[in-house]
Order: structure tokens, then C-alpha cells, then sequence
């Protein structure tokens, strides 16, 4: 999802990145790009450099947040923001922990892998540790394109973390969300962490980064 710069919008268009321009798709969001099996039809193009990315999803209908693949918590929708952000910590020194997220598509399938940005409060009591923000984005991969394996923490440009998303069988994630209910477009399954970064203070600006997916960037504040 992306805006030309001089046109800012909360929600964005659905964009195809091809090099170094970004083309216009006909879908009004991802979930309707999905929903129109990913043939949309194109429209303008845009510079890369001319554009602003936000959120893939915006108000994701339910996030899913598994630590194995028949183990998940449930995590807050409205707290779910693009690159960019600003995440105010409800109180002392944050945490962050990298995952990588599947997006879910047409008829509950799997239709992309995004960077997911698992932001903690270690001093505030569960559940409540984890409501207050959650990074998703920058892009969405599809299942036939690159899929990231691993990511980068950098904070204040030094980096703080470089480490391979562990084993993670998305399919039996996936099937064991889906059990006794529906999987909508746009739901966010995030697979384990590949590891932490403590200690991030206000003022701390943190980028997390994986191959074909790019740079997820907060400020702590």
C-alpha cells in the first residue's frame, strides 16, 4: 500500500513494486486485491523514491501471534501501524521482538509474508504488555516470490540483532487458526520471533529489515 507524496491518505492504494517504480493497482485495499485473485488492473506508475509506503493492512480483522504452531495469542488489531511510526511506550524501556507474518487472502489461504514488529512493555503486567503497538509492512511478498528467512535490528543505525526466523510449518499454523471458525482477508498470522532487542528507551529510532520486504522503522517516544 503507498501514497504519492504529495497526495498523503491514511489508507494508500494497493501498488505493485517493479524495480524502481511502483504501479497502481485497480483494488480499493489488499483484501480486495486477494479476494480478486492478485490480477488486478493497472493504472498510474510512480516513481519508488515519489512514494510513501504505509500499513498493508489497515485494522486487520484479527491477529494471531504464534510462539509454536499450535500456540498462538490473540493481539490488538487497532494497535497495528506501518514504517514510520511513532510507539509510545506506556511505560519504561521497550522490547522488541522480529517476526514475520503471514497475510491471510482468498478463501483462507495464505496470500502473502510481511515483517511484523513485536513491540513489549516490560513493565506493565500481560496483558496489557503487549495492547499498546505492532509494526506490520513495509511490503508484502507473495508465497511464489522470495520469501524472507531472516531479519535485521538496527537502532540508531547500530545493529542490535541479525538472525533467521526459526522452523515454522505456516501451513499447520494456518489450519489450526482456521479450526471451528473462518479466516478472513487481511487476518495477520505472526510466526515465532527470531530472537529480542531490550532496553529501547524514548527517542530510540529502531528499523527492522528483511531481504524483499524491506525496512520496518519506528520511533519510540
Amino acid at each position: 500500500m503507498f501514497h504519492p507524496n504529495d497526495q498523503p491518505m491514511e489508507r494508500g492504494w494497493v501498488g505493485r513494486v517493479d524495480g524502481d517504480r511502483v504501479l497502481h493497482l485497480a483494488a480499493q485495499t489488499l483484501q480486495s486485491f486477494f479476494l480478486g485473485g492478485g490480477g488486478a488492473r493497472e493504472h498510474a506508475e510512480y516513481p519508488l523514491g515519489g512514494v510513501t509506503l504505509v500499513v498493508p493492512v489497515l485494522y486487520p480483522p484479527a491477529v494471531r501471534v504464534f510462539d509454536g504452531k499450535a500456540a498462538f495469542a490473540f493481539a490488538n488489531p487497532a494497535a497495528v501501524a506501518g514504517t514510520g511510526a511513532t510507539v509510545v511506550s506506556p511505560g519504561g524501556p521497550l522490547t522488541l521482538r522480529p517476526r514475520l507474518a503471514a497475510v491471510i487472502g482468498d478463501a483462507g489461504q495464505i496470500g502473502g509474508y510481511t515483517l511484523y514488529a513485536d513491540w513489549a512493555a516490560p513493565s506493565q503486567a500481560p496483558p496489557k504488555d503487549a495492547d499498546f503497538a505492532a509494526g506490520l509492512g513495509p511490503l508484502v511478498v507473495t508465497p511464489d516470490e522470495r520469501i524472507p528467512t531472516g531479519a535485521t535490528v538496527r537502532v540508531d543505525g547500530e545493529e542490535r540483532l541479525s538472525a533467521a526466523f526459526p522452523s515454522f510449518d505456516w501451513n499447520a499454523a494456518r489450519a489450526f487458526a482456521a479450526a471451528g471458525t473462518k479466516l478472513r482477508p487481511g487476518d495477520l498470522l505472526a510466526g515465532p520471533s527470531a530472537g529480542a532487542v531490550a532496553g529501547l528507551e524514548p527517542g530510540t529510532r529502531v528499523t527492522l529489515v528483511a531481504d524483499a520486504v524491506g525496512s520496518l522503522t519506528a520511533i519510540v517516544a
